[in-house]
């Protein structure tokens, strides 16, 4: 009886670290553009910020024990963009925390052969989530960006700069492609370089297209010209591209959900099975031969997911 209540009481003060932790990554970006650029404020917004930094304690313990290492920077270049809020350490300390959270779980629920999975689950949900947020956010400024651009040809024929061009994109057109031209304008006001500020924006958003309309904007830079015209082309070029691949999305929706099918259907029904019948699967765990069959079905699994998604997967 006392097992279950220790385990208990343990969840719920990892379920209040996990909520700290939230609470104290989700800041506005006015406050990590402010943090960055080192202002000074008022002292009762000072102690206001002193508040807030004392609830993600455990994470600014983190990000200090991993600040220069390898991951660490591209884990910080892949929240940044998916737009989440968080540091490095907040985050560790949140897949850290579901992977415990989850075997406590799976130990109170007398599944503890289940705790192998959860632990590398916990640490594996959250890259999962973090991957389907940046794809996301990708594709939301891929759609986005012919309009964009149409706003853009039609302000610098009105005789707009380039600059205040990418101004009206950043309170004209909705997120996320407004909050990139905001921050590029941002950094040009405060004096970067506009070579500079608009390679950092295609590191946040790695977009082929992207890269195509900031080459062209840096030559006519240089070299001069008439820029509208060069934007409407590649416009046109970005409009077609989006409509053939939703095109092609929709021609092969079939196929992937077969495969997302095919791949989710093992794990659902062995899963189903354990919790019903622990000891009819429970068999196939205690025998060694069975770990191999399982092993071997999880890498037949995955190739046979890489596999479908490879056959629908067509480059435009």
């Amino acid at each position: 009886m006392l097992v279950p209540i220790i385990f208990g009481g343990v969840i719920l003060v990892l379920v209040i670290a996990l909520v700290v932790a939230l609470m104290g990554g989700k800041r506005s970006g006015q406050d990590l553009v402010e943090d960055r650029l080192g202002k000074k404020t008022k002292p009762k917004k000072e102690k206001k910020e002193k508040k807030e930094s004392a609830t993600s304690v455990l994470g600014s313990a983190v990000d200090k024990a991993v600040e220069g290492r390898g991951f660490a920077q591209k884990l910080a270049t892949q929240l940044a963009r998916a737009n989440l809020k968080w540091t490095v350490g907040e985050f560790l300390v949140m897949s850290a925390a579901l992977a415990i959270v989850a075997s406590a779980v799976f130990y109170l629920l007398n599944r503890a052969v289940l705790i192998l999975l959860a632990v590398p689950g916990g640490f594996v949900g959250p890259l999962i989530y973090l991957n389907m947020q940046k794809s996301k956010r990708l594709k939301s400024f891929n759609d986005q960006l012919g309009d964009a651009l149409n706003l853009m040809v039609n302000s610098l024929r009105a005789g707009y700069s380039t600059m205040q061009a990418m101004e009206v994109i950043s309170k004209e057109m909705p997120a996320p492609i407004c909050e990139e031209f905001g921050r590029v304008v941002l950094e040009m006001q405060l004096g970067i370089p506009f070579d500079t500020a608009m390679g950092n924006m295609l590191r946040r958003v790695p977009s082929p297209d992207m890269d195509l309309i900031s080459t062209a904007m840096n030559v006519q830079r240089e070299v001069g010209g008439n820029l509208a015209e060069v934007l409407d082309s590649i416009s046109f070029t970005i409009r077609e591209r989006v409509r053939i691949k939703g095109e092609i999305k929709a021609m092969t929706s079939q196929g992937r959900i077969t495969g997302y099918v095919i791949t989710a259907l093992p794990f659902g029904l062995g899963g189903f099975i354990y919790f019903m019948n622990p000891g009819y699967m429970g068999r196939m765990i205690e025998d060694p031969c069975g770990w191999g069959m399982l092993g071997t079905s999880l890498v037949m699994i995955v190739i046979g997911y890489v596999v479908m998604s490879k056959i629908v997967d067509i480059e435009v």
